[in-house]
């Protein structure tokens, strides 16, 4: 049974304030749906109309058939990657699961809204005009609010997940809003306006709610075999269709292709470095399941932002190179650094996977950006590539680099304020979020199998977050003992 004592007076009944938030802002969604959301006209019974009047040959044509297999992989990676990446706690799996699936399902409603304000609203009938791109978007909005979960993860209630959600959506399409538009960035892959933003925003919450005593809870902030393996599916999940993430709204074309082999080249870079710095932190030379699930990811985070360029193979490969050394030195020795010193606990390493990598991958543009010549791209390439059209035209390699670097800026200053403004909010005692002694538990909000209710964690380890009592020795077994 898990702890049935709840400290600070805290009570994690949401049976009135859960059901209310899902209904009535459910009921919103379906009032702004109604007044504002309308099929575009890829999507509309008149598309026959359409193509004839613009001599469109065939409905290959449309875009449904060259982003739907990219939305598809991306879809995958939000509800079944980033879900079962967060199961790896021994008693916090139906929360990491279906929690997950509860923000993203929220989420992607409220972005198709607020993304479509902002980048698909039509001037003539001020209605929101959508189509696969639209779905796309909506997805990657949704990662932002998954990222910052990740620092919270068994901490907070699904109301304050919601409300995380609904500010998450807001924050990232301003920001990236300002980061694609009037700063014109290029972030194909999201290494700014996702990772960055979604990671600073997640900690700087986290740090707001820091827990002076959530040691009370350590016995559960912790992995066992099984759950750890649950963990790894969505790591494989996350690491094959990672390429399709980076590309889904890339240019059609060179662009997009570009996009998936750089990402594929660095992601396996990443996987060989994160391995061999994991046997080097660890007593016996022995692998730390927490590094294999989430540092093996870094590379395709980094590569977002130049994931479109002409970084060249092995720049690709050196990108992912240096993620897996940097992301698995952080897991091993920033995150408690980070808890010790700042009072900043970060269930999931977001710090590691999404903040740090995708701040260098936006760097990592911009000096790409910068250096990008005539020569290597062509000068039809360079317009396609970075945009270099209408009021654009007159932009440099070399200023563009600058605001490449200006909008990784920007992604850090919302996630961070944003995050702080929002955990503020999350403060306030009316959101049934667990005592400090009753976190990472899934009793605390979900109703668990009776047969598994008294039976204690088996080869239980506690790797994730917290160090072990003692480092496993090599093993005594010889060849006498058989």
């Amino acid at each position: 049974m898990g702890n049935c004592f709840f400290s600070q007076n805290k009570s994690t009944n949401v049976r009135v304030s859960l059901p209310a938030v899902c209904f009535v802002w459910e009921m919103a969604m379906v009032v702004l749906f109604g007044i504002f959301v309308r099929y575009n006209y890829e999507a509309d019974a008149h598309w026959e109309d359409y193509r004839k009047s613009h001599n469109i040959s065939s409905d290959i044509e449309n875009d449904f058939y060259y982003r739907y297999p990219s939305f598809q992989d991306v879809h995958v990676m939000i509800f079944v990657g980033f879900g079962f990446l967060m199961t790896f706690l021994k008693r916090y799996s139906f929360g990491g699961v279906g929690f997950s699936f509860l923000i993203a399902a929220f989420g992607l409603q409220w972005a198709l809204l607020m993304q479509g304000w902002f980048h698909s609203l039509d001037p003539a009938t001020g209605q929101i005009k959508i189509g696969i791109e639209n779905l796309i978007n909506a997805d990657f909005c949704c990662a932002g609010s998954l990222i910052a979960y990740g620092a919270l993860l068994g901490k907070v209630s699904p109301v304050q997940m919601m409300v995380v959600t609904l500010f998450g959506v807001t924050l990232y399409s301003v920001e990236e809003y300002i980061i694609l538009n009037l700063l014109h960035c290029r972030d194909a892959g999201g290494s700014m306006v996702i990772h960055t933003f979604g990671g600073y925003y997640g900690l700087a919450i986290s740090w707001i709610l820091y827990r002076p005593h959530l040691k009370r809870s350590g016995h559960l902030n912790g992995s066992v075999y099984h759950s750890d393996v649950f963990a790894m599916i969505g790591t494989l999940f996350l690491w094959m269709f990672w390429p399709s993430f980076n590309s889904a709204i890339a240019n059609h074309g060179d662009g997009q292709l570009r996009a998936a082999i750089n990402t594929y080249v660095s992601l396996a870079a990443c996987v060989v470095t994160a391995v061999g710095v994991s046997s080097l932190t660890k007593k016996g030379g022995k692998l730390d399941m927490v590094h294999v699930q989430n540092a093996t990811l870094a590379g395709g985070v980094a590569m977002g932002a130049a994931a479109e360029f002409m970084i060249s193979p092995y720049g690709a490969l050196i990108v992912g190179f240096f993620c897996g050394i940097i992301s698995t030195l952080g897991f091993a020795y920033v995150t408690p650094f980070l808890e010790k010193r700042l009072k900043l606990q970060d269930t999931c390493g977001v710090h590691n996977l999404h903040a740090v990598p995708g701040m260098l991958g936006g760097f990592v543009a911009a000096i790409t950006a910068a250096f990008a010549s005539e020569a290597v791209y062509s000068k039809t390439g360079l317009d396609n590539t970075f945009g270099f059209q209408g009021s654009y035209a007159g932009r440099s390699t070399g200023t563009q680099g600058a605001y490449q670097a200006a909008g990784t800026c920007v992604a850090i200053a919302f996630g961070i304020v944003g995050g702080a403004a929002v955990g503020l909010i999350l403060k306030l005692p009316i959101w049934g979020d667990p005592a400090d002694d009753y976190c990472f538990d899934d009793e605390a909000y979900w109703e668990v199998p009776e047969d598994e209710e008294g039976i204690p964690p088996v080869l239980e380890y506690n790797n994730h977050m917290a160090h072990k009592q003692q480092e496993m020795g090599e093993s005594t077994f010889n060849i006498e003992q058989s």
